[in-house]
């Protein structure tokens, strides 16, 4: 069981998902139906529930090709930006994208800790 202190990274709030949770949170508060420190709350939720659930229940692979464009690495987190992205899915299943941004950072399970 998660640590109430336990801190999860934020990554999922730019998705259309955590987007839309912020802005429904924003309108409750701008309404005064919540106060501003539940939002929070619930943001902090949001970000460890999804990383939990992704964890745990996403187990499809894939390999993916392209051309390495751009690599950063800041405050123990690595951004890549890759283009002309080719996917192979586990059932030979392929896309391709123009531009990808891949960000990476370390568990919060530290391994050997």
């Amino acid at each position: 069981m998660a640590n109430a202190t336990q801190n999860f990274y934020e990554l999922y709030r730019n998705t259309s998902i955590g987007q839309s949770l912020a802005e429904t949170l924003d309108n409750l508060i701008s309404s005064r139906q919540i106060e501003p420190q539940l939002a929070m709350r619930v943001m902090a939720t949001f970000d460890q529930n999804v990383a939990a659930v992704l964890g745990d229940k996403v187990k499809a692979r894939c390999t993916f090709k392209g051309h390495l464009d751009t690599y950063r690495f800041c405050d123990e987190v690595w951004t890549f930006i890759i283009k002309d992205v080719n996917f192979k899915m586990e059932q030979n299943h392929l896309e391709k994208a123009e531009r990808v941004k891949i960000v990476a950072c370390q568990s919060k399970e530290k391994v050997g800790a």
